[in-house]
């Protein structure tokens, strides 16, 4: 196998399918552009419109870089490749990222991460500390799911789920991030903020103590934040902006 794209015409998809392939392939170089990659592991899914429930995801073997729309990897509730693909898929994302989109009826994205910041706020018993400007917008929207091993067992499915609850931003204990939203654009917002929020604590905690903010300001805070208000896009328009960095680098995504 090589990882050489090929052009193929949207002809090859209904038009509502093609368009979801070239945004999730956006996402993916989006994410190799913030150095949000783990090799050729971890991934980001979309569901497909119409009665099937089927999902978009990563070709497994393909750097994020190497993500293009015609790629993609078509897969039921169930794993199985619907249509042709040259690549598997990882069974490991496949698990969990079924779960949630088979369970959760808004859940059209779901985001997993492996970041450095990320993971080792997972890492911390106490998880993410609102004593940040971006971790002060997420007070009681972040879930945590206790950490089984590798999400390759479907029977954590129901736990995960019970984890999670209606809680869009998920920090996986001693794993990673994750974020699902009701489109691809509002997925990103949350996991950016969540990911940023742990950057800044991660630098903070290596120089010394975080200086507390008042619980009055967290919440006001939270109830301010733009990324969750749909009347400022709600992830939309940074999703557009972002895309036309990679258009203006490299648009071989959308083959």
């Amino acid at each position: 196998m090589t990882a050489t794209p090929q052009t193929a015409p949207a002809s090859r998809f209904g038009a509502d399918e093609w368009n979801a392939r070239v945004q999730l392939a956006a996402a993916y170089r989006i994410f190799d552009l913030l150095g949000w990659t783990e090799l050729i592991y971890n991934h980001i899914s979309l569901r497909l419109p119409g009665p099937d429930r089927h999902f978009l995801i990563n070709p497994f073997g393909l750097h994020y870089s190497e993500v293009t729309a015609s790629n993609l990897v078509r897969i039921d509730l169930a794993g199985n490749i619907v249509g042709e693909s040259r690549w598997p898929i990882n069974p490991a994302g496949f698990t969990p990222h079924a779960t949630i989109h088979a369970n959760i009826a808004n859940a059209h994205c779901v985001m997993h991460t492996h970041t450095t910041a990320g993971l080792a706020v997972a890492c911390l018993d106490d998880g993410l500390s609102p004593t940040n400007f971006y971790s002060a917008q997420l007070v009681g929207k972040v879930a945590y799911h206790e950490f089984e091993g590798i999400t390759v067992r479907a029977d954590e499915g129901p736990r995960l789920l019970a984890s999670i609850g209606e809680r869009q931003a998920v920090i996986l204990r001693n794993h990673g991030l994750l974020a699902w939203g009701e489109s691809l654009p509002r997925a990103f917002a949350i996991l950016w903020l969540l990911q940023r929020a742990c950057e800044i604590q991660l630098a903070t905690l290596a120089m010394g103590r975080p200086r507390p903010i008042p619980e009055d300001v967290q919440r006001r805070c939270t109830a301010d934040s733009l990324q969750f208000d749909p009347r400022f896009g709600a992830g939309q328009d940074v999703f557009e902006a972002l895309t036309r960095m990679i258009d203006r680098r490299d648009p071989s995504y959308r083959t």
